[in-house]
């Protein structure tokens, strides 16, 4: 099959095209021009200029990423004219009734529909409902090209399994789940990633089977996280501390090493919606998933509810009170805010009139006021009634109870250590965490 698209591709007689460029398309784009010509393809043209200038607008990448690269940034569709593999990497968020929201999706879909030509290949990396590639985005892809799935162009479906500001497990070092619409394209597909993922493909049976491993991994954290949520909140009635009970039951082999905390991002805090809503049309109720969700999600608001309590205990009029922020990231160490939960921590505290600042090194203070309405302060003052570390930063896990002292009025108040990095180190602060 020397006029395979895998041979065409190594050969660099076809191009390979990436469309969207977060912080999933961008390392495949680039892993990829490695070895073939590849076009990255975004919509947002100041990100694409960045990308040119070796700059990765999601500070997970840095220059050097972009050396030895055979790649091509554009934002014009007509530079997508003579490519004969699309993958797709474009976000698959939820809307504000916690519903599916494919806009992104179908738009990629579109804009690889109206490029298309016999013999393409389309592989979709979005987490999506097991169905969604075949019964949504084939059918976009049809109309907008006039050809038809399987007679002229194939489709396969490989999950994404990045996971921002992890150095460790890596496009290139986690086993990459492939599928096809028929044998010769999952050969195809498989071999294409295999160019680029060292640890090797597992083949999956069909896309629907792809697209139900990817969501399953991200519920199953989910479930998991939420009953240790749960059991926190039980063991903070019986004043047990949390991480004491899983450190002393982590010591049995089989024992699940989850932590309690903020759920957040564009993975586990969304995913497990897509499989409840595809489960509802196929006329389930979700019972697990949902009660997972619902205690992940309210665990800001308990947070809030329980560090007014503390200050109140102190004595003081919480009208008056002014809480220090540490951590708005969904995650540590990444500068990525969307769908981060310490949101709804603020907001609770608002909601009692407290005053509050947030700082963050890695955020941006305009994106947190275009997302969510807040800005950072540049510096902190140190009148703060408490102090929440919402988010563990390296900045914030070297710092030891004197800094915090400092920060705090009269060098006394509430320590909120949300994941419990700093149990046992602080003496003299009235402390508390999950």
């Amino acid at each position: 099959m020397s006029n395979s698209i895998y041979n065409k591709l190594l050969q660099k007689e076809a191009k390979l095209a990436v469309i969207g460029l977060g912080y999933v398309g961008l390392p495949i784009a680039l892993e990829f021009a490695r070895k073939i010509k590849v076009i990255g393809f975004d919509i947002n043209q100041d990100r694409v200029d960045l990308m040119r200038k070796n700059i990765d607008p999601s500070n997970e990448l840095d220059a050097s990423a972009f050396d030895g690269c055979d790649i091509q940034f554009s934002a014009d569709i007509s530079d997508l004219k003579d490519v004969q593999f699309f993958i797709i990497a474009v976000p698959t968020p939820i809307d504000d009734s916690n519903l599916p929201n494919l806009r992104p999706l179908l738009g990629a879909s579109g804009t690889v529909g109206k490029v298309l030509k016999k013999g393409d290949y389309v592989v979709f990396e979005s987490t999506v409902y097991p169905g969604c590639t075949e019964e949504d985005c084939i059918p976009v892809l049809e109309v907008e090209s006039g050809l038809k799935f399987k007679e002229d162009f194939k489709v396969g479906y490989s999950p994404e399994r990045i996971n921002p500001g992890d150095k460790e497990h890596t496009l290139q070092n986690v086993i990459k789940v492939v599928s096809g619409c028929c044998a010769e394209s999952l050969d195809e597909i498989a071999k294409t990633y295999e160019l680029v993922v060292q640890a090797g493909v597992h083949r999956a049976t069909t896309i629907k089977v792809a697209e139900a491993a990817k969501i399953i991994e991200n519920t199953q954290r989910d479930v998991n996280i939420a009953l240790i949520n749960e059991l926190s909140i039980i063991f903070n009635k019986l004043k047990i501390n949390t991480f004491d009970v899983l450190e002393a039951a982590g010591t049995k082999w089989n024992f699940l090493k989850f932590s309690p905390g903020l759920v957040g991002g564009h993975c586990i805090g969304v995913d497990p919606y897509y499989l409840t809503h595809k489960a509802q049309q196929a006329g389930y109720h979700s019972k697990v998933i949902t009660s997972g969700r619902y205690v992940n999600d309210s665990m800001g608001f308990y947070i809030g509810k329980q560090t007014v309590k503390k200050i109140i205990a102190q004595g003081k009029h919480i009208q008056d009170a002014k809480v220090l922020v540490m951590g708005v990231t969904f995650k540590e160490d990444v500068s990525d805010i969307r769908n981060s939960k310490v949101i709804d921590v603020i907001n609770e505290l608002k909601s009692f009139q407290v005053s509050v600042d947030l700082v963050d090194p890695h955020a941006s203070s305009s994106e947190m006021t275009h997302e969510y309405g807040v800005g950072l302060v540049d510096k902190p003052s140190n009148d703060y009634d408490a102090i929440i570390v919402a988010v563990n930063h390296k900045e914030y896990s070297a710092m030891n109870e004197n800094d915090f002292k400092n920060l705090l009025k009269d060098k006394a108040g509430v320590f909120v250590d949300v994941k419990g990095i700093f149990r046992n180190k602080i003496k003299d602060l009235e402390y508390w965490s999950l």
